[in-house]
């Protein structure tokens, strides 16, 4: 099976955009740790504001937009879903909860026939 749709990045202004964007996160996380005589919010602030900046720059490049791109053409399909009514969800709610319950009582009552079969008349041990 030959996967002819897969896009990479080929662009170098793009590799060195999500470059950029993984060193900023790197360097959130380094001044996180450097910082700890600071107080939390202030170091949870410095680490949110790089993954800030760095979303920022990765989705400057080509596949930042695809990716939004994607999110969008995602939100518009979810937003034509059907979703099923209360009634609905709780009636197929029920028939599955049902199954469920009969295929363990068909798997114990399978299980004890079973070990009642092989125990007991094979192997002789009770």
């Amino acid at each position: 099976m030959s996967n002819t749709n897969v896009e990479t990045v080929n662009g170098t202004l793009d590799k060195v955009k999500l470059v950029l964007s993984v060193l900023v996160i790197v360097a959130g996380i380094v001044a996180f740790s450097v910082f700890d005589d600071q107080p939390s919010v202030v170091r949870v602030a410095i680490f949110i504001a790089s993954l800030v900046i760095a979303a920022l720059i990765a989705w400057s490049s080509e596949p930042g937009r695809r990716t939004i791109s994607f999110g969008r053409d995602s939100y518009g399909e979810l937003k034509r879903v059907v979703w099923p009514t209360r009634k609905e969800a709780m009636q197929m709610t029920g028939i599955v909860f049902a199954f469920v319950t009969v295929m363990a009582i068909m798997l114990w009552l399978t299980d004890k026939v079973l070990g009642w079969a092989i125990y007991g008349l094979l192997l002789g041990w009770r």
